[in-house]
This record gives C-alpha cells, sequence and structure tokens, in this order.
C-alpha cells in the first residue's frame, strides 16, 4: 500500500466579504495577512493595507471555480477571511 502525501499547495483561499468572492493569495503574502492581524487584533477601525491575489472567476466548461491567474489584483487586507478546506 502506498502512502499518500499532504501536497500543499503555492495559495491559501480567502473570501473577500465586501466584494462577495474567493482569493486567491500566495503563500509568502500570507505572512503579511497573519502579522496584520496579530498587530490590529481587537482594534478599531482598521487601517487600510492591501495585499496582492487572484480571483476566482467561474469555469463553464467544467462548471467549477478557477484562478484567474490573467490579473493580479490588490485586496484589502481587513475584507479577507480565511477558508477552511
Amino acid at each position: 500500500m502506498s502512502i499518500l502525501r499532504n501536497i500543499k499547495s503555492d495559495y491559501e483561499v480567502y473570501e473577500n466579504v465586501s466584494l462577495e468572492c474567493l482569493v486567491a493569495i500566495e503563500r509568502d503574502d500570507c505572512k503579511q495577512i497573519k502579522a496584520y492581524r496579530k498587530k490590529y487584533k481587537g482594534k478599531e477601525p482598521l487601517p487600510s493595507q492591501k495585499v496582492e491575489g487572484y480571483q476566482f472567476v467561474m469555469d463553464e466548461e467544467f462548471e467549477s471555480l478557477k484562478i484567474d491567474f490573467s490579473q493580479k489584483l490588490q485586496f484589502e487586507i481587513k475584507d479577507l477571511v480565511n477558508v477552511k478546506g
């Protein structure tokens, strides 16, 4: 019997609550999000800080979501919520 490995993706999935869409953020950029959350935990109002990522779009052929790598977009960190997979 072979051993199954958990292969990590290069991206983490977040939900952008203001745009109501899913976003793929590179793992290296996720460190900025974690540092931002740690620094401003429990503080209001949250300052504006952006991170780059890719938006998910609907693939009509397969009727599923896919990452749109054609354009890199800027997203507000305060609007991102981590989606556990």
